[in-house]
């Protein structure tokens, strides 16, 4: 079931491969360019044609923004459990999130000096919830949460439609917890081009969050830059490092649950046992052919699923850190005195008790994780995401003159003369 690397004899990182569309597969990136532009164009009228193709909901323009009243009601149509999980998880999330507020600063290295920086929210945020395999009410929470916690004034929701042109009453509860009043029935590249460059019915939001498909992420990097958009949060990846003491079953249940997120995932068991990794497949065979969407999971899991052979611990997180996975679990013996050694990782899960659903849900971290190697250089989403830093300078004329010296050397070095008489119209005057 698992691909086997082995990689014992390697004095570099192994290499963890991320699964790539077949060949010949057709390029999305045209068909998201056009429908972009498209939106850009038409507004209302290419949404609702592209929801219509796409999608298979017919829809007018009056029905693209979902009726306030419908929201507040799908709170009472789902179980009341579903309602205290997302209070709970939302609960616990707003406490981490209230840990990562930036504090401004100011102040006067000298008396005639002013310095310093003031910390301002995104006045509106869009969020993109996904559908299509499944309702994730919990990206709602994951989300709202951070941008609540900065400040931000407004949030919009767009989440795909089903063909009834009808939008998850999870979705819309989760909606209703976070008291966002504001959601639209539009999926895919269209949904991003509309929250960037706004129609009659959108009004533009400055910043796009939220995970989705291919399409998706290939309209957000279209739209950046027009407007800010968080990291790139493509298909799923989990990697688990054990030792021969770590529980087969768990280790196979956790590649599941990874795999029901659909095709070209990583699904990778990093270990410097040999035998786990038998005894791991040998779970997976009877697990995979019991589970509900048993095609699904064994399409994901034969596509992306992979078994690291390593020579030790330490090799094991070089080759993590290389591969840089959306979720890393450490299910070893005193495995939290080894958080030193990770470097690169969306989320980090420590021990057998801490399974990456946690995190999905309930942990207090967020689930809007960086993927395909960004955890190189980008973060999960949180707070600051929401946040911009302004910078603050202030001088009296005693503290310019003292400065000036610098600034004409700076300037003629640079060619910039005239930066340097800008500040020597001052001293004159």
């Amino acid at each position: 079931m698992l691909e086997l690397i082995d990689g014992r004899d390697q004095m570099t990182p192994v290499h963890i491969p991320r699964p790539r569309p077949p060949s010949g597969a057709p390029d999305p990136a045209g068909a998201v360019a056009a429908i972009v532009d498209d939106v850009r164009l038409r507004g209302d009228e290419a949404v609702i044609e592209h929801t219509a193709k796409l999608d298979g909901a017919r829809l007018t323009a009056d029905r693209l923004r979902v009726d306030e009243a419908d929201i507040a009601k799908a709170r009472s149509l789902v179980r009341p459990e579903l309602i205290d999980a997302l209070e709970v998880s939302a609960e616990r999330l707003r406490r981490t999130c209230e840990h990562q507020k930036p504090a401004g600063w100011l102040e006067r290295p000298t008396d005639d000096e002013l310095v310093g920086e003031l910390i301002r929210p995104l006045r509106r945020a869009g969020v993109y919830v996904p559908g299509g395999r499944a309702a994730y009410p919990s990206t709602v929470i994951m989300a709202a949460v951070p941008a609540q916690v900065a400040g931000v004034g407004s949030i919009a929701v767009a989440t795909p439609p089903a063909p009834n042109g009808e939008v998850s009453e999870a979705v819309l509860a989760a909606c209703a917890v976070m008291g966002i009043t504001e959601v639209y029935r539009i999926g895919g590249a269209q949904a991003i081009a509309a929250l960037a460059y706004g129609t009659t019915t959108v009004r533009p939001v400055e910043k796009i969050v939220g995970p989705g498909n291919v399409y998706v992420t290939l309209a957000k990097r279209l739209v950046a830059g027009w407007v800010g958009v968080d990291t790139d949060a493509g298909p799923t990846e989990i990697a688990i490092v054990a030792d021969g003491d770590a529980d087969p079953e768990v280790i196979a249940a956790d590649l599941i649950a990874q795999a029901e997120h659909g095709p070209l995932g990583t699904h990778a068991l990093v270990t410097w046992d040999p035998d786990l990794v038998e005894r791991v497949n040998a779970v997976l065979e009877v697990e995979v052919a019991r589970h509900e969407r048993l095609d699904d999971v064994e399409n994901a899991l034969t596509e992306g699923g992979c078994a690291v052979l390593v020579r030790d611990k330490a090799h094991a997180f070089e080759s993590v850190n290389a591969f840089a996975p959306e979720h890393l679990e450490l299910l070893f013996e005193d495995a939290e005195d080894s958080l030193d050694d990770v470097v690169n990782a969306g989320a980090v899960f420590v021990g057998p008790f801490s399974p990456v659903p946690i995190g999905d849900y309930v942990g207090g971290t967020n689930h809007i994780l960086p993927s395909g190697g960004s955890a190189r250089y980008s973060s999960g989403l949180g707070v600051p995401d929401f946040c911009k830093r302004i910078y603050v300078s202030g001088l009296e004329a005693e503290a310019l003159k003292r400065l000036a010296p610098h600034v004409d050397a700076l300037a003629e070095a640079e060619g910039l003369l005239g930066h340097a008489r800008a500040v020597a119209k001052r001293l004159e005057r």
